[in-house]
């Protein structure tokens, strides 16, 4: 559905000079800057996946989206998305995809969200029935029926934004790109912002692309992600081998009985590679783990055999630590 090759994007500007006021830009040089946003990306994604595009502020994401959808035109590299070149066919692309930009709205901003609504419907050539039946479904997905006849401008940031993904997937396109679609909505919103993607996705077989910061939409929704950095991608793969590649421990977290001696002095004792005492107190005792050495029950027996314990849970390595990891050392491990 979407083939990505070689992907770069430049932005050139004039160059600052140092001056007494500090720097300074003239129109009359015609020296410029330039910077890469994105430089060499390369992907492909299949009819119907749902994937996270990943990477911190400045690593290409939006830049990417943007050339996907036909808004920007690249320096150099190839495109297609379901068989046309975005900027090239514009028209045409517009018809297929559906884009939300978290921070801005493609809803008119002093009519009620119903008028907007047929107005898309309209742009887009959607007859009675097909419109009708489309808006029917997408009310009752995403609970839009108390403020349909709301002006925009006047809806809460959940409600907007529940108010673009129904403007976005209204005329059924086969693409949607989201960029960072739960931005600032509270903890309601985002969990029925999530619930409509996973919907789309699974019962109408749409292909997404989901930009975002909060990790817990990726882990959520997504199986696959491509993680970028400084315009260039590091990894591309399932969510799950990218915690085994980066975060390969597990750690074993157990509540001791009270009865278990601790406090006189009988620490936890254990001999098991592969696994070490990492924290411990009187009432908790965590271990951590290399599960690809280590066999959970082995070790559970290992403690048991010499303490009581009240309580044991295995914590796996969320995605946010992980991301954390890469971008703090600059690059995926070795």
């Amino acid at each position: 559905m979407i083939d990505v090759e070689s992907l770069v994007k430049e932005f050139h500007r004039p160059k600052r000079f140092d001056g007494p006021f500090g720097g300074v830009r003239t129109l009359l040089t015609r020296q410029h800057e330039t910077t890469r946003a994105v430089d060499g990306v390369t992907f492909s994604i299949d009819e119907g996946e749902l994937i996270g595009y990943l990477g911190s502020n400045g690593a290409g994401k939006s830049t990417t989206i943007k050339m996907l959808s036909g808004i920007l035109v690249p320096t150099s590299g190839t495109v297609t998305v379901a068989g046309l070149v975005p900027w090239e066919q514009r028209e045409r692309n517009a018809l297929q995809i559906g884009v939300v930009f978290g921070q801005r709205t493609q809803l008119w901003w002093d009519l009620p969200l119903g008028h907007s609504l047929k107005l898309i419907g309209k742009l887009y050539r959607m007859d009675a029935a097909r419109y009708s039946r489309n808006v029917d479904r997408l009310v009752d997905l995403l609970g839009l029926e108390e403020f349909l006849d709301r002006p925009v401008r006047q809806l809460s940031l959940g409600q907007r934004m529940r108010g673009d993904l129904a403007a976005a997937m209204l005329y059924e396109p086969r693409v949607l790109y989201l960029d960072e679609p739960t931005v600032g909505l509270d903890v309601v919103a985002k969990e029925r912002t999530r619930q409509f993607v996973e919907e789309v996705n699974r019962e109408s077989g749409t292909t997404i692309m989901l930009t975002t910061h909060d990790l817990a939409d990726v882990e959520r929704l997504c199986k696959r992600i491509i993680f970028i950095a400084q315009g260039s991608v590091l990894y591309d793969g399932p969510v799950a081998d990218l915690k085994r590649r980066y975060a390969p421990y597990r750690q074993l977290e157990i509540t001791l009985a009270p009865d278990s001696g601790i406090d006189g002095g009988d620490p936890v004792q254990l001999d098991v590679p592969g696994a070490e005492i990492v924290a411990q107190d009187a009432a908790r005792v965590v271990i951590r783990f290399d599960p690809e050495l280590v066999a959970v029950p082995d070790l559970i027996s290992a403690v048991i055999a010499s303490h009581p314990v009240s309580d044991i849970s295995i914590v796996e390595p969320d995605l946010e630590g992980v991301v954390r990891q890469i971008v703090e050392h600059g690059g995926m491990p070795t």
